[in-house]
Formats: structure tokens, C-alpha cells, sequence
């Protein structure tokens, strides 16, 4: 596997968000229309299943599902890429399996959470989950969830193996970034909204963000002028983006208010949440508002007939099949 093209999952990839009904369930409907929505307007690729979309509360038939359906309204126009995994690597394993099954193009492996693992463990855990499948491995580095990083050494250990081929940065580490894109192969990918731009001028592939399921026309346009180095242009996009980006990530979890945000615009059916998640209180959604009264001209996005409704997305939903752990 050519390890330094950007074709093996382009560059503009969506974090996607699960639309769900009033009660929780995943609205299926709204779940295709989003998809063809983010392709439509640019983006590469669609991360399924992953944080932003409430991987923690969904069930294993919702994910494999998830899959399926992003692989049919892709129709080879985009690549789909499984998120979350599990904190527990026989189930990782098992997931990631069906995944391919279900016609995955690519698995992304978070570091596992809560149990907090040395290193050792670490590299373990993702060793076999990426002899279980064939498909092209990204490794998910966020220690604000997951409690623990990857360390230097360890990418430099888990790059050797032939299915890891890049890299989700949430962590920030700017020197280590360059050091790793500098000493490995792996095709690097920014995981946080705000450093988008910033990774890509030290050498990123792209993105994976959750603000690109409300914008994604706008990271193409950023993306695009970056490859063919115009810079000034990508940074007006991304001050452009800052506010909105703001809005979706500081105030609740991405998840929330990506939801709040995309159901104000028209383009999902409710900003319903699973439980523990719980939609924004008036003073947060006060906020979101705030910052989005603060976006200029975004490429491809107006919030001209923007109608946030907080009593839709009040509260939180407690679906009928809880989540599975095995």
C-alpha cells in the first residue's frame, strides 16, 4: 500500500454526526441525506461511528449499519472510515472486522479510554486490531478523552506495521507533529478544528473535522488553495470559519452543538442527543448564537434562515436498545 498518496482517503474528511429522531433512534432518512450533503459540497471522505458521532451510546448493528448506508449514498464518490473502536480490543477486533464486511475503506483506532494503559498496552491494542482487518489503520490520538497520549515512540513502533498508515491529531503537539511527519510516513490528518490550517502549513494531509458537517464546502475551498499554495487565501477561510468554529466546539460537546447548529439551518430533522449528552441550556445556546451572529461570508454556508430551536434539542434521549459493550 502506497503510504504517501492523498487519494487513500483524500483530505477533507467529515466527522460525522448521527442524526436521531425526538426519541433517540437514528433517523435514517436524515442519516443519508447528511451524507450526500457533506460529499456533495466537497468532502472526501466521512468518518462514521466516531466521537462526533456518538459512538459511546451507539449499538453495534447502529454502527455496522452506519456503515452500509454511508457506503451506499457514497456510491465510490467518498471513502467511509469507521470511528471509535473500543476500550476493550477483543471488541475493537470484532467491530473493525464487521466493518470491513460491511464495506469499510478505512478504521480509525482511538487509544483506549477509561482503562488508561501503558504504552505498551497501547501499541498492543492497536498491533492486533490491525492484524484483525485489511483495511488502512488511522490512529486516533486525543488525550483530553481518552486521559492518555501516544507517545513519540510508539508512533514510530506502530507505523512499522503495514495496515497503520496515518495519524488523527487532537493533542496539539506541534513539535511532535513535525518530528513524526518527519521520521514516519504516516499520513497525518488534523483532528482539531482550530489547528486545521496550522497542520497543514507544517505538512498535514488534512482534516477531520466536526465542523465540516455544517461547512464543508468551506474546508475544500481551504484545502484547495493550500494545494496550490495560496496561503492567503486558505487563511482568509479559516478566519472566515473561526467564529463558527467557536461556536461548535467550545461551549458543549462538538456533538451538541454540530446538531443545534444543522438543525437551525434545515439540514437534519432534530438536534436530538443520546444520553449523557444532553442538548445546550439557554445560557450555552445563548453562546452558539452569539458566536454564529459573528460569521461573515463563509464559502457555501448562509445563516440567513438560520431558526435554532433549544426546546427541540432540550434534554437528552434514552433509546430503546442500549449500547453494547460485548
Amino acid at each position: 500500500m502506497s503510504q504517501n498518496h492523498k487519494d487513500l482517503f483524500g483530505q477533507v474528511l467529515v466527522a460525522l454526526v448521527t442524526p436521531m429522531n425526538a426519541d433517540g433512534e437514528v433517523d435514517w432518512d436524515a442519516t443519508e441525506k447528511h451524507i450526500d450533503y457533506v460529499i456533495s459540497n466537497g468532502a472526501d471522505g466521512v468518518v462514521v461511528t466516531g466521537t462526533t458521532g456518538e459512538t459511546s451510546t451507539l449499538t453495534d448493528p447502529e454502527k455496522i449499519r452506519l456503515v452500509e448506508v454511508a457506503k451506499a449514498v457514497s456510491s465510490g464518490r467518498a471513502k467511509v472510515i469507521t470511528g471509535g473502536g473500543s476500550n476493550e480490543t477483543a471488541h475493537a477486533m470484532q467491530l473493525y472486522k464487521a466493518s470491513e464486511k460491511a464495506g469499510a475503506d478505512g478504521v480509525m483506532i482511538v487509544t483506549p479510554y477509561y482503562n488508561k494503559p501503558t504504552q505498551a498496552g497501547v501499541l498492543t491494542h492497536f498491533r492486533l486490531i490491525a492484524d484483525a482487518t485489511d483495511l488502512p489503520v488511522i490512529l486516533y490520538d486525543i488525550p483530553g478523552r481518552a486521559g492518555i497520549p501516544i507517545n513519540y515512540e510508539t508512533f514510530l513502533r506502530a507505523a512499522k506495521h503495514p495496515n497503520i498508515v496515518a495519524v488523527k491529531d487532537a493533542k496539539g503537539d506541534f513539535a511532535q507533529a513535525s518530528r513524526i511527519m518527519n521520521d514516519t510516513d504516516l499520513l497525518y490528518f488534523s483532528g482539531d478544528d482550530s489547528n486545521v490550517l496550522p497542520h497543514i502549513a507544517i505538512g498535514a494531509t488534512g482534516l477531520i473535522g466536526v465542523t465540516a458537517n455544517i461547512a464543508p464546502a468551506a474546508y475544500r475551498e481551504m484545502i484547495d488553495a493550500t494545494n496550490r499554495n495560496d496561503f492567503h487565501h486558505a487563511l482568509k477561510v479559516h478566519n472566515a470559519l473561526e467564529p463558527l468554529q467557536r461556536a461548535a466546539m467550545t461551549h458543549v460537546p462538538g456533538t451538541v452543538a454540530a446538531k443545534y447548529i444543522l438543525h437551525g439551518l434545515g439540514l437534519i430533522n432534530s438536534p436530538r442527543v443520546r444520553l449523557p449528552l444532553v442538548g445546550p441550556e439557554d445560557h450555552e445556546a445563548a453562546k452558539i448564537e452569539q458566536e454564529l451572529d459573528r460569521v461573515g461570508v463563509v464559502p457555501g454556508l448562509s445563516f440567513e434562515n438560520f431558526r435554532p430551536d433549544r426546546n427541540a434539542a432540550a434534554g437528552g434521549a434514552l433509546p430503546k436498545v442500549a449500547g453494547t459493550t460485548r
